[in-house]
C-alpha cells in the first residue's frame, strides 16, 4: 500500500523521521511553521536562522554513540556531510583520565563511544539539506498547522490530515499517517485528549535552567588541552559543561536550580556568565581572553519539564494514523544530551511498525510497546537523578540541614565508589559508556557481579590511597562565588525557610 504521510514540524525529530522513511518509498511532506535556512554556510545558519519553534535551537547540542552510529550505518553520505560541515568526533580517548592511560589497551568497542558534536543550527541545516534531496520528500516552510483532522472509526478515534495555514490560507492537507513532530509546544496531543483519546501523562520539572552562550576560538589559536579538572562539573548551586562544535566555536551552558532566583537573574548578562566561567577551573582556559571571544549573548531556557506520554492503554486503541515523536512524545531534562537520540530512536521505530503492517490498530500497539522498551529506562533513569538533583538544591538553600545516614551513605558509594572506579578502571569507563550512549539499559553495567565487585573494592579503599583518582575541586563554594559576582548569598536561603 503506498502511504502519503505528513509530518508535523523540520525539527530534528520531524527531519529524522523522514530519514528513517523516506526510503520506505511512502510520499512524505513535512510541514514546518518557521521560514527555511539561509542559503549560506553554517555561520550564517547560526546568525539568521529564525526558528521561532525551537526555544534551545542555540543551546549546546550533541548526538550520542546511539544516534551517530545510526546516521553512519542508515546514511552514510550525510554522516559524512556532517564531517564537510565542520561538525566533530569526540572518541573515547577524550574521556580517559591520566590514570586511565597508565593501563589503557586500546579495544575495538571503543569505536562505539563516540559522540558527534556541533552547533544545533548546522547539525540541522545539513540533515535538512540532506532530506531534501529525497524526491519524495517535500518541506513547505512557514506553513502553520492549526489543528488535526479528525474522525470517528469503528476502532477509535482516526487521524486522516491537518488544517494548515499559510501564504494561500487555510486549507486542508489529506494523509494515511500524521506524525507530530512539532515539539513540547505542539496542540496536538491535547487536542486529541480533548476529543475522548485515551491518552495517559506524567510530568514534573526537572529543577534547573539553563544559560548557554557561545564563543569563537581566536584566528590561530587551537582548543585548550584537556585538564584534570574537566570541562563538566556540578557544585550543587551550579552545573556547568563546554561543548566543542563546529567550525571554531564552542558553547559554555551552565545550569542553575530553580530556587536560585539571585543567580539566575544575574546570569543573563554576559559580563556576569563570563566572570562565572573564569572562576571555574575546568572553564576558565576556554574563556581566556587570548584564547575566545563571545560570539553570541546569553540565551535562557526554562520550564524544563520531563514528560511521559503513552497513546495507548489495554482497551482497544483508540488513536489511529497518529503518531507523536521527539518532545510531543517524550521530554527529557536536557542534561542528559538524549533528547535527540530519544527523537531519532523513535523514528526508527516508527519506520519499522509501518513497514510491518497496515492495520492501524497494530500499529499503534506496536509502536507504543517499542517506544516503552526502549526508551522507558533511560526516562526513569533520569526522572530519578533529576528528583534528588532537586533534594540537593533545596538543602543547600536549608540553614542547618543534615542528610539522613541512608543519604550520607548513598553520597559515599557514588562519590568514593562509583566514579573513583570509573575514573579509574578503563574496562570499568567502557562499562559505564554503554548505559551514557543508550547502547544498553543505563543501569545494566553496575548490577553485573565482576562490575559490582570492582566498585565495591574502590569503595573500600582508604581514600588517601586513591587520592589521584579524586578530580581537583571544581569550583568555588556557593558563598565564595556570590561574593566574587557581588551577589547576596543569604537572600534565597531566606525565601527557603
Amino acid at each position: 500500500m503506498h502511504e502519503t504521510v505528513l509530518i508535523i514540524g523540520a525539527g530534528i525529530a520531524g527531519l529524522c523521521t523522514a530519514l528513517a522513511l523516506a526510503p520506505t518509498g511512502r510520499d512524505i511532506v513535512i510541514l514546518e511553521r518557521d521560514p527555511p535556512p539561509p542559503a549560506g554556510g553554517a555561520d550564517q545558519a547560526f546568525d539568521d536562522w529564525a526558528r521561532r519553534g525551537v526555544g534551545h535551537l542555540r543551546h549546546s547540542h550533541a548526538f550520542l554513540a546511539r544516534l551517530r552510529t545510526i546516521i553512519r550505518s542508515e546514511h552514510p553520505d550525510l554522516h559524512l556531510a556532517l564531517l564537510n560541515a565542520g561538525c566533530r568526533e569526540l572518541g573515547f580517548d577524550r574521556m580517559l583520565t591520566d590514570l586511565h592511560r597508565k593501563v589503557y589497551r586500546p579495544q575495538a568497542a571503543d569505536r562505539e563511544f563516540v559522540v558527534l558534536t556541533s552547533r544545533r543550527t548546522t547539525l540541522e541545516l545539513v540533515i535538512r539539506r540532506y532530506v531534501e534531496r529525497y524526491a519524495n520528500v517535500r518541506i513547505d516552510s512557514e506553513t502553520f498547522v492549526r489543528k488535526l483532522l479528525t474522525q470517528r472509526d469503528p476502532q477509535g478515534l482516526r487521524v486522516v490530515g491537518v488544517s494548515v495555514a499559510d501564504a494561500y490560507g487555510a486549507r486542508d492537507i489529506i494523509g494515511d499517517v500524521v506524525i507530530d513532530a512539532g515539539g513540547r509546544t505542539s496542540s496536538g496531543i491535547e487536542q486529541l485528549i480533548e476529543e475522548g483519546a485515551p491518552i495517559s501523562e506524567e510530568s514534573e520539572s526537572a529543577g534547573i535552567l539553563y544559560f548557554t552562550r557561545h564563543f569563537r576560538l581566536r584566528p590561530g589559536v587551537g582548543e585548550p588541552p584537556r585538564t584534570r579538572a574537566g570541562g563538566t562539573g556540578d557544585l550543587g548551586f551550579l552545573k556547568f559543561g563546554v561543548f566543542p562544535a563546529d567550525n571554531g566555536r564552542f558553547s559554555i551552558t551552565l545550569c542553575v536550580p530553580e530556587p536560585e532566583i539571585e543567580l539566575r537573574k544575574a546570569i543573563v548578562q554576559p559580563e556576569v556568565f563570563d566572570a562565572i566561567c573564569a572562576r571555574l577551573p575546568g572553564l576558565a582556559p576556554w574563556v581566556d581572553p587570548e584564547i575566545s571571544e563571545g560570539a553570541s549573548r546569553v540565551f535562557g531556557m526554562g520550564e524544563l519539564h520531563s514528560r511521559w506520554r503513552e497513546i495507548g492503554g489495554e482497551e482497544a486503541m483508540a488513536v489511529l494514523g497518529y503518531f507523536p515523536v521527539g518532545d510531543c512524545l517524550v521530554r527529557t531534562n536536557p542534561l542528559y544530551g538524549r533528547g535527540c537520540s530519544f527523537a531519532a530512536i523513535t523514528a526508527y521505530i516508527l519506520r519499522d511498525v509501518l513497514v510491518s503492517t497496515t492495520d492501524p490498530a497494530e500499529r499503534i500497539a506496536a509502536f507504543q510497546a517499542k517506544v516503552t522498551d526502549e526508551l522507558r529506562p533511560y526516562y526513569v533513569n533520569m526522572r530519578d537523578q533529576d528528583r534528588s538533583a532537586v533534594r540537593r538544591a533545596r538543602h543547600q538553600l536549608t540553614p542547618g540541614f543534615r542528610p539522613s545516614i541512608k543519604s550520607r551513605i548513598v553520597k559515599s558509594f557514588l562519590e568514593d565508589g562509583v566514579n573513583i572506579a570509573v575514573r579509574s578502571d578503563p574496562d570499568l569507563l567502557r562499562e559505564a559508556l554503554r548505559g551514557f550512549h543508550m547502547l544498553e539499559h543505563p543501569s545494566a553495567w553496575l548490577k553485573r557481579p565482576d562490575n559490582l565487585g570492582k566498585v565495591l573494592r574502590y569503595w573500600a579503599t582508604r581514600r588517601e590511597l586513591k587520592a589521584d583518582a579524586y578530580p581537583p575541586k571544581p569550583g568555588p563554594t556557593r558563598s565564595e562565588m556570590f561574593a566574587a559576582l557581588g551577589l547576596s548569598a543569604e537572600a534565597d536561603m531566606i525565601r527557603a525557610r
